[in-house]
């Protein structure tokens, strides 16, 4: 049977509708081609777009620290300088994205060039061929960051691998307020004179940092990890006696432990930890220099990206550091409100017994006998969800008021990466997927 012939007009619409359908694939493919390019809104999980891996998966913490303070002297900022951040990542993605922070500072921060790149080799300044990748924010190659917030960047396609040195450069060249940094870093990075963002090489960066400056943060798009543990800490938490460019934060062998373990859970571990930080009490200064706990909760814990789970190692401080805190149910009352905080949000959280300081300058009997009272109370399961009990890990057998002395970097306070190792061992991991909730 004959087709009749099909009338021009409705030739001319189907012609339409597959130049329609020729547009759109053509479009995803190219989309698809340059993932890397695009950008998502600075304050966006990352759903957005098409920097977004095409495949499910998701944004998780792999690497952040505290803002904890203005750096003394730099009232102008450091404008003509790079700024060569190097950071440890705990779980590896595809795509990568970091935090800027202005929190300590009054004016505006204006970052005109910022990158992203692997390090050659561990706490180098040398980036590994073919892994520089230039920063955008809102796909511009600049941000300025008003006085007090933080921004995130779109992501940049690389293959981030777990346990790696990351570069993370930034470049103003104008004068801003004082420089947001967190103080202990136990890494290097370094400086360079001039926009030297983009530099492959080391040679220009010939200034090292003890510090970290701006940066708070670096996210990975991942297909495995379940989500992130954030780490609410003092300088026990922040690593201070750990070996510097080592990696041997309590919360490293913890990263470790969740890589390399069966059935472990597959989370980013994000250190939270600044030194001296006390439960109740902020720093001087406004805005407060190492805030307490309690004040810093939401932005150092509840907001990090794809936090299932919280840690809580605090309490020292506030017993050692004057004004000394001397009433036991007052400590106790703070570690409790960041457990609702937490809950409120969904999330669990274990909790740490406070270590012991015997020997340490700051140590009397009355102050001690604080200590205990607290770590009774948290043991009693009425402060956190779950208890892990780095006060009996670390503690000696022979005199239990004292740090085992291979667990003591020295000061009989803060410990050896010996012990820093003995705190990751006495977690339960399975503490971390709980879903048991403790009655405050």
């Amino acid at each position: 049977m004959s087709v009749p012939p099909m009338p021009r007009r409705t030739g001319y619409a189907v012609l339409a509708a597959l130049a329609a359908v020729v547009v759109l694939v053509s479009t995803a493919i190219f989309i698809g081609l340059r993932g890397d390019q695009g950008g998502t809104d600075s304050h966006a999980q990352g759903a957005r777009g098409s920097a977004a891996p095409a495949s499910a998966g998701s944004w998780v913490g792999s690497w952040s620290t505290s803002a904890a303070a203005a750096e003394p002297r730099t009232l102008r900022g450091l404008s003509g300088l790079s700024i060569r951040n190097v950071v440890h990542t705990s779980i590896g993605g595809s795509s990568a994205r970091i935090q800027l922070s202005n929190f300590y500072s009054s004016r505006p921060l204006t970052i005109t060039h910022a990158s992203l790149a692997l390090a050659a080799a561990p706490s180098n300044p040398t980036a590994a061929a073919g892994t520089m990748r230039r920063l955008t924010f809102d796909n511009r190659t600049w941000v300025t960051i008003p006085p007090g917030k933080a921004v995130t960047s779109d992501p940049a396609r690389l293959n981030v691998p777990e346990a790696a040195d990351l570069l993370v450069t930034t470049y103003s060249p104008q004068a801003s307020g004082s420089v947001t940094y967190h103080p202990h870093a136990r890494q290097t990075s370094y400086l360079a004179h001039g926009d030297r963002t983009e530099d492959t090489a080391g040679a220009a960066y010939t200034e090292q940092s003890p510090y970290w400056r701006y940066l708070t943060g670096v996210d990975v798009w991942s297909k495995e990890a379940e989500g992130a543990v954030a780490v609410l800490g003092d300088s026990i938490t922040d690593g201070i006696t750990s070996t510097a460019g080592a990696n041997h934060r309590w919360t490293d062998f913890l990263a470790e432990r969740l890589r390399s373990e069966p059935g472990a859970p597959r989370f980013g571990v994000l250190n939270q930890g600044i030194s001296g930080n006390r439960v109740l009490s902020d720093g001087t200064q406004f805005p407060p220099n190492n805030p307490s706990g309690l004040s810093r909760f939401d932005r150092d814990v509840l907001t990090r990206t794809g936090v299932k789970a919280v840690i809580i190692e605090l309490g020292v401080n506030d017993i050692l550091r004057i004004p000394h805190q001397t009433d036991p149910d007052r400590i106790v009352w703070g570690l409790k409100r960041l457990t609702e905080q937490a809950h409120a949000r969904g999330l669990r959280v274990i909790g740490a017994t406070l270590t012991p300081f015997y020997g340490h300058r700051g140590y009397t009997p009355q102050l001690d006998a604080v200590r205990a009272q607290v770590n009774a109370q948290i043991r009693a399961g009425r402060v956190f969800d779950e208890v892990v009990d780095f006060d009996k890990a670390l503690r000696d057998p022979i005199s239990p008021l004292r740090l085992r002395p291979t667990y003591d970097s020295g000061d009989h306070l803060h410990p050896s990466d010996k012990g820093y190792r003995a705190m990751a061992r006495a977690l339960d991991l399975d503490d971390l997927r709980g879903r048991t909730a403790a009655e405050l």
